[in-house]
């Protein structure tokens, strides 16, 4: 406005000269909002690297808390210690959400075996498909091998029923995003037992979904149909699954499996939630989290410690940076993500229901790795938007910026609140399938760089979404 009078003062101005004068107070008051955002995110990355809790709050997740399983002992210890590190950071308001979740747990720890056709037995790493039943002592057949699903179900009966189903389908190494490998095989883990199941199958054993060639099978969630007798499910190491495919080429072989896994009734349990009270839109809400639940192997760390540890650590730098946000700032670290998603569904219809408006949300669930940028499930206009932070992230290599996923946890906003922009936080892919669901999930497998860009990251995308929308 001074520059405006400097330059006007009274005299009288042609309609052209007006115009040019126009564009250059719109050039100077831009180049004014992209050195003052520029600098703050600056400070947002100098608090994270240089003084940053990121790394040590997710050793203590990982080594204090370990595996949180939903139902469990420990996811309950999960939502303690996250309470109680969201108050020490003094965030405006800290509470919890009651929510019901699932509770299966995986008993004893697994066996099995297999014998080759000259009768030499051979100890195999397995694990239990989260939520598959028992096999109610140890179960042995005759194993028939696929090399995918499709394949599976264009079998007849006779080859199937009565023996334990074998899909060693590879992910594809072909892919430069291994979450596209990843996608192409779920159905094989999800829909496996299902399929085996019709064609008479005793049990259903799957080619872990994994890129390396180790020993570490990987779990995850199955399902079933109430009109398809249940059958066990387990995850096979890929180590073992080549092992057993070539003994499989030279001839007939026997897979021996035992599980105890139990279905219990739902737990009462929680979303963790912080905030940040906004002091120009308080009723509308930018929401940005992960979830706090994992697998019971490993220390969930990857999946999804480095997820919540981002969030919590940009919100507490923005606290310690004095920041004030115009809209209010909600941090959720949801429960339940891994097998059934009650945290993220009980969220989207608790905030419809009080009447917040929801604005923007943000999902961590890829890893602890480099930062790559943000995906946006929206419209043109939020792409639009991301593309246009490009020159401010540019500094610290963060340059992909497309649509994409937003994330399981903040889905179901999407049916809750119509055109909400989902933003999914985007990482270097090529090792989070080494990890993924396994017992090497553990804290020693994140990187503490790596981590903190990440949580700094995520704190310039909610200091932007918060001045532009």
């Amino acid at each position: 406005m001074k520059l405006f009078l400097v330059i006007f003062g009274r005299n009288r101005i042609s309609p052209t000269c007006m115009h040019k004068y126009l564009l250059i107070l719109l050039f100077v008051s831009c180049g004014t909002h992209a050195q003052k955002d520029s600098a703050f995110i600056r400070k947002i990355y100098d608090e994270t690297l240089l003084r940053g809790k990121a790394h040590e709050d997710l050793r203590s997740l990982c080594k204090d808390v370990g595996a949180r399983i939903s139902g469990s002992a420990a996811a309950e210890m999960a939502v303690y210690w996250s309470e109680a590190k969201m108050k020490s950071y003094g965030f405006d308001k800290v509470y919890l959400q009651e929510i019901q979740v699932p509770h299966w747990e995986r008993g004893t720890k697994e066996n099995a075996y297999f014998k080759d056709d000259k009768g030499i037995l051979h100890k195999v790493k397995v694990l239990a498909l989260g939520g598959s039943i028992a096999t109610e002592g140890a179960i042995e057949a005759e194993v028939v091998e696929f090399t995918s699903l499709d394949a599976l179900k264009k079998a007849t009966r006779s080859q199937v029923e009565g023996k334990i189903v074998f899909i060693n389908q590879l992910m594809d190494a072909a892919q430069i995003s291994t979450f596209r490998a990843y996608g192409a095989c779920w159905p094989v883990r999800g829909l496996g037992a299902i399929e085996g199941s019709n064609l008479g199958a005793k049990a259903v054993v799957i080619r872990s979904l994994a890129m390396p060639i180790d020993d570490h099978p990987h779990t995850g969630s199955m399902y079933y149909v109430d009109s398809v007798a249940k059958i066990p499910a387990a995850a096979l190491s890929t180590k073992d699954c080549e092992l057993l495919s070539a003994q499989l080429k030279k001839g007939k072989c026997k897979f021996i499996l035992e599980m105890n896994c139990q279905n219990f009734p739902d737990e009462t349990s929680y979303n963790i939630i912080a905030e940040m009270t906004g002091t120009k839109f308080p009723n509308e809400i930018i929401t940005f989290g992960g979830h706090i639940d994992s697998w019971d192997t490993g220390e969930g760390a990857h999946d999804d410690g480095a997820g919540v540890i981002h969030n919590l650590e940009a919100l507490r730098v923005l606290k310690t940076l004095n920041y004030k946000p115009n809209h209010t700032l909600r941090l959720v670290f949801f429960m339940n993500e891994e097998n059934g998603n009650m945290g993220g569904k009980t969220y989207a219809t608790w905030t419809k229901a009080k009447g917040e408006k929801q604005i923007a949300a943000i999902e961590s669930d890829r890893g602890g790795f480099s930062p790559r940028g943000f995906d946006v499930d929206g419209q043109d206009k939020h792409l639009d938007l991301l593309k246009s932070f490009a020159p401010l992230f540019a500094p610290y290599f963060v340059n992909q910026f497309e649509k994409g996923y937003g994330g399981v946890d903040i889905g179901p906003l999407k049916d809750e609140f119509d055109g909400i922009p989902l933003f999914g936080f985007a990482v270097d892919s090529q090792r989070y399938f080494d990890f993924h669901h396994a017992e090497s999930d553990v804290f020693e497998n994140v990187n503490k760089r790596e981590l903190e860009l990440g949580a700094a990251s995520i704190g310039a995308l909610i200091y932007l979404l918060d001045q532009k929308l």
